[in-house]
């Protein structure tokens, strides 16, 4: 009976280090995973040779995040790929586009009738048109492929829409659209510069080209302590015949009118996507009685 236990004894003995030495097995491939998610490492895992179902799982393991390597770098490649096609289709595109121009600008100063200049001017603002729907898609093929982090620092938003605003002064004469905008006290926000002057632009290049009269502009921000954002927004009166869907406004190549609209939708995708890189919000609203198209987006305060 003595013997029994002495053996029973010998066999618990032996499952618990077994057991531990199990454990311990699995503590070393768990703090390996963690050391190489944590520290961006390519290291394999290595287990002792003590058991069989241990070492498969590691093996199993290494196989996986060998593969989710090898999709890491193609998917890096492939990026730079689309990149070089990108960049060369642009010079392909702008190349001629910029020779067309030239020539339009000959013929634009030698003795053209009245006719022929009406007719030239056509030409020359569906060239106009060309470029701008270039410009848009490469600058949003851009951001989508590169990764882009943004440069936060202090600025003052007030200061920086007043500045797009007299840029697009010109713009706005030529179609006989006024800015309504009162002036704003210094708001500091926490941005990118660069990224919320192609966000404006892109606002005002939006409401340029949809508004059927003047722009509001108002800048908007909690007086409270807590208060989070400032709110900027732009509202312009649109066709009573223009159905705008809010909810795919800011979808890319989405227009209210794609018969008439020579808009790519881009515009707005573009907009969208700096607002979220910069941890804000964008949206929009509608005022069917009035005919009033608000669109506006939300960055961070400085604190």
């Amino acid at each position: 009976m003595s013997l029994v236990v002495i053996v029973l004894c010998l066999i618990i003995v032996f499952l618990i280090i077994y057991i531990g030495f199990i454990l311990n097995q699995l503590n070393s491939i768990n703090k390996q995973l963690h050391k190489r998610l944590s520290e961006n490492t390519r290291q394999p895992l290595n287990v002792g040779l003590f058991n069989k179902t241990i070492i498969k799982l590691a093996s199993n393991i290494n196989h996986c995040l060998k593969l989710e390597e090898k999709r890491r770098l193609d998917s890096i490649n492939e990026q730079k790929q689309f990149k070089e096609l990108i960049s060369n289709i642009s010079h392909d595109l702008r190349t001629p586009l910029t020779s067309i121009k030239g020539y339009q600008q000959l013929l634009q100063n030698s003795d053209l009738d009245k006719e022929q200049l009406h007719n030239l001017q056509i030409a020359q603002k569906s060239t106009d048109e060309l470029g701008n729907l270039i410009e848009h898609f490469f600058e949003y093929s851009y951001l989508i492929t590169s990764n882009i982090k943004p440069n936060l620092e202090k600025i003052n938003i007030s200061n920086l829409i007043v500045e797009c605003v007299l840029s697009y002064i010109a713009v706005l004469e030529e179609k006989n659209i006024n800015i309504n905008m009162d002036e704003p006290p210094p708001i500091y926000v926490l941005g990118d510069k660069d990224m919320l002057i192609r966000i404006v632009d892109n606002l005002l290049n939006n409401c340029a080209k949809h508004s059927l009269g003047d722009i509001d502009i108002k800048i908007d921000y909690d007086k409270i302590p807590d208060s989070k954002n400032a709110k900027i927004t732009f509202t312009n009166p649109i066709s009573p015949n223009n159905d705008i869907n809010i909810e795919k406004l800011f979808h890319r190549f989405y227009t209210a009118d794609s018969t008439r609209n020579k808009s790519t939708g881009l515009g707005l995708s573009i907009v969208e996507f700096l607002v979220k890189q910069l941890n804000g919000d964008v949206g929009a609203c509608l005022d069917k009685n009035a005919k009033l198209l608000s669109i506006y987006f939300e960055v961070p305060l400085f604190k």
